[in-house]
């Protein structure tokens, strides 16, 4: 027989009185109801002001006063409830929003309070954000730093290896032997993403092949590292370049303004992609990022050059890449799970004694999303001038 909503609405503040906070699935496995019924019994009692509600967890009105090991508490639980953390990322960033959006899910079901800061397109614009974050109380710190060079990351090093609170990069991965070496950090593997493109290419019968990419950025550098590599590692590949994605896509503006790769200056005329793909004979182009992308595809267009029939294109961050004219096939990062594992890599540090346990270096691999923009080279498909 069905047990009665008062009954059972009783159990629930029963159980979440009695434990603190717990997830509605969790609370439906237990109860042996849908969680769409645990669901809007939490929404009743929170109107009658008997629980609290954030996303997906019932939460009582009162702290709940537990022993530390109390079986039926979880420790990132125990901890963070009430907790306030800062969460940093680049202004105008929409690749690190979708990371911000995965670690926002997590926090707030475990009832932090997130401070976010929005760090300007500046050298050094987070350092006083989080200084300010941490005075007024935040107790752990999720950034990505923007990192538009080497420099920039450099200068970064000193102050934030010692931020006295649980610290996590997302997105981010510091250089071996760096003073950032040691810190908790979740990002994606770009190597592996760039392999997924390159293999992708070969596999449909590309042997010329072409990276336009950004370089301020570490996922950029990362990019065209793993590029470099790939490529001339690969004896599938018979040729291939390397070149800016866009004139504004080098490190900058900061004390490292005169930037170069490798020993010649970058080039900062505008991509003629269509002029470069009949020089090099490609028949396929990794452009990074989408708008990038995007943009270039429309340039290939109007010079008579279409895509997929005369270049395979693959973009690389899958952001925007699905909505152009032509859907592009793209490198698709896990954006939201990386905020996913660097909350939840919080969380386990605010339960237990700053510096406790190793480090943890954790990486993710990015899937490849086939779309219209790739398929085998026709014959005398290179473009012709």
């Amino acid at each position: 027989m069905r047990e009665p909503v008062e009954l059972r609405r009783r159990r629930i503040l029963a159980v979440v009185e009695s434990r603190g906070p717990v997830k509605v699935s969790s609370l439906a496995a237990e109860l042996e109801v849908s969680v769409v019924t645990v669901r809007r019994d939490v929404e009743e009692l929170t109107r009658a002001g008997r629980l609290r509600r954030g996303h997906g967890v019932a939460r009582p009105v009162r702290p709940v006063e537990q022993a530390a090991d109390a079986p039926d508490a979880r420790p990132d639980e125990r901890a963070a409830d009430g907790v306030t953390v800062a969460v940093v990322v680049p202004e105008r960033h929409s690749y690190l929003y979708e990371t911000l959006h995965g670690a926002r899910t997590v926090l707030e079901e475990a009832g932090v309070r997130i401070a976010l800061q929005i760090a300007p397109q500046t050298i050094g614009a987070e350092r006083p954000l989080v200084e300010a974050a941490l005075a007024a109380g935040a107790r752990g710190l999720l950034i990505a730093p923007r990192w538009r060079s080497t420099l920039w990351e450099q200068a970064d090093h000193p102050w934030l290896a010692e931020t006295g609170v649980p610290t996590v990069l997302m997105e981010r991965r510091p250089r071996p032997g760096s003073a950032l070496h040691a810190l908790d950090s979740v990002c994606s593997d770009h190597w592996y993403g760039t392999h997924l493109a390159v293999d992708h290419l070969i596999a449909l019968g590309h042997r010329r092949i072409v990276l336009a990419a950004r370089d301020d950025s570490p996922t950029a550098r990362a990019v065209r590292a793993a590029f470099t590599e790939i490529a001339a590692a690969r004896p599938e590949v018979t040729d291939w370049s390397v070149v800016l994605s866009s004139p504004e896509a080098i490190p900058g503006p900061g004390p490292d303004d005169a930037v170069s790769l490798g020993d010649a200056p970058y080039d900062r005329t505008p991509l003629d992609l269509a002029a470069l793909l009949r020089e090099r004979g490609a028949t396929a182009a990794l452009l990074h990022g989408d708008v990038d992308a995007l943009m270039l595809v429309q340039r290939l267009a109007e010079q008579g050059v279409q895509v997929p029939r005369d270049c395979s294109v693959v973009a690389y961050d899958d952001v925007v890449a699905a909505l152009g004219g032509t859907p592009l096939t793209a490198v698709s990062p896990p954006k939201a799970e990386i905020g996913r594992a660097a909350a939840e890599l919080l969380l386990y540090r605010l339960a237990r004694p700053l510096g406790s346990g190793p480090a943890r270096r954790t990486e993710l691999l990015p899937s490849l999303k086939i779309r219209g923009s790739t398929q085998r080279p026709l014959p005398g498909s290179t473009p012709s001038p």
